[in-house]
């Protein structure tokens, strides 16, 4: 059993309570600083995230060599989840560690797209973009938890089990439209796959995939559904959204916005008292380096501003792993009151907007959300209550 991503630990834990204790199992869990769990039969290795490390590369070896030493009677069963592309970081010949690390800085901040950034990864891994299942010669059954939109397996911890429809060429167009620019080792790569002296990674239809199967048990759509849920029973009328909202942050908080003074004017076709729910994967493109925040706090300080402190609307925002971004909270909480108390402190939310500094503002009215980490990892999960 070989297990990647923040929900690597609690995934591993699962299959240990499951499995027969007489059956042999054996393998490696690898998941992010802080995210392990005690285990018996399955090491638990931590390593970096969202910036890969070197802890990752020397446990994504020894996985990696694992996968190589099965046969045919053997099964693998992968445990994937979102953070599994920082985390199985084996960069390809040619690429070093202090490579990998900057272009998925560079890439971080740029405001691409999950898949987009993925796309890259791939094509700089020994270990992604379906060569995991093309090192070995045993079954393969991936059990995958979903971040992304769409659940596409091959987007997933950049599908290290899952054919890979992108090219080299794919890769190096994301650099060029979000002006990334990568080491010179890097671009060298990408260059020389983009005109074939390169084998590519493993395409949808390869003979090896005959014996993998990529099975999603868990996605953002199910979590809403479990919200809304737990809504009904307070006697707030849930109404999801949708599961795949991505785009700028901000963005996408005006167009919530919209539809919250929808609801409000009484024009629309729902009405109050109700909850917005939805999720998906935001994105920011940073312009501050002095900032501090990540997409669902960007997503949240946002919406304060566009709401302007409008009675009777609560808002939350958060990742479902319990980090946004990089910082140690999971999202934040507005209420009405939130910009005034902001104020009181010296606080201009719009200021602090334009400074991709959400986490600023929601830590100095003391409106973080901190969940720590929850082991699992659905996407993000917002909820706009309107009374």
């Amino acid at each position: 059993m070989l297990a990647a991503g923040k929900a690597a630990a609690s995934m591993a834990l699962a299959v240990e309570r499951s499995w027969p204790a007489g059956a042999p199992l054996e393998g490696i869990a690898l998941t992010r600083y802080g995210h392990g769990l005690r285990t018996r039969r399955i090491r638990v290795i931590e390593a970096g995230h969202p910036v890969p490390d070197e802890a990752g590369e020397l446990a994504a070896r020894e996985m990696l060599a694992a996968a190589r030493s099965l046969g045919p009677e053997d099964l693998l069963l992968a445990l994937l989840s979102g953070g599994g592309s920082a985390l199985l970081s084996i960069p390809a010949k040619g690429v070093s560690m202090g490579d990998l690390k900057a272009v998925t800085k560079g890439l971080l901040r740029s405001g691409a797209a999950i898949q987009e950034i993925n796309t890259v990864r791939k094509h700089l891994s020994a270990i992604q973009g379906g060569r995991l299942a093309a090192a070995t010669r045993a079954r393969v059954l991936a059990l995958i938890v979903s971040d992304v939109t769409g659940n596409d397996a091959t987007h997933i911890a950049s599908g290290p089990c899952a054919p890979d429809p992108t090219t080299y060429a794919d890769a190096l167009e994301v650099l060029r439209r979000y002006t990334v620019e990568p080491p010179a080792a890097i671009r060298r790569r990408l260059e020389d796959g983009a005109r074939g002296a390169l084998a590519e990674t493993p395409k949808p239809g390869d003979a090896i995939f005959a014996r993998v199967e990529n099975r999603v048990i868990a996605t953002a759509r199910r979590s809403l559904e479990a919200a809304a849920g737990v809504l009904a029973k307070a006697g707030i009328a849930p109404h999801i959204v949708g599961d795949a909202i991505t785009g700028e942050a901000r963005e996408v908080a005006k167009a919530m916005a919209a539809e919250v003074r929808a609801v409000r004017a009484r024009g629309g076709t729902i009405k109050p008292p109700l909850a917005l729910i939805s999720g998906g994967e935001c994105t920011v493109t940073v312009k501050s380096q002095q900032g501090r925040g990540g997409r669902c706090a960007e997503f949240l300080l946002a919406l304060g501003v566009e709401l302007a402190g409008a009675p009777d609307i609560w808002a939350m925002a958060a990742d479902t792993d319990g980090i946004d971004g990089s910082e140690d909270n999971a999202g934040a909480l507005l209420a009405p009151d939130s910009l005034a108390r902001a104020g009181a402190h010296g606080l201009e939310a719009a200021n602090l907007l334009a400074a991709n500094d959400s986490w600023g503002f929601f830590s100095a009215i003391g409106d973080l959300l901190v969940t720590g980490p929850t082991r699992t990892n659905v996407s993000e999960y917002r909820c706009i209550l309107v009374l």
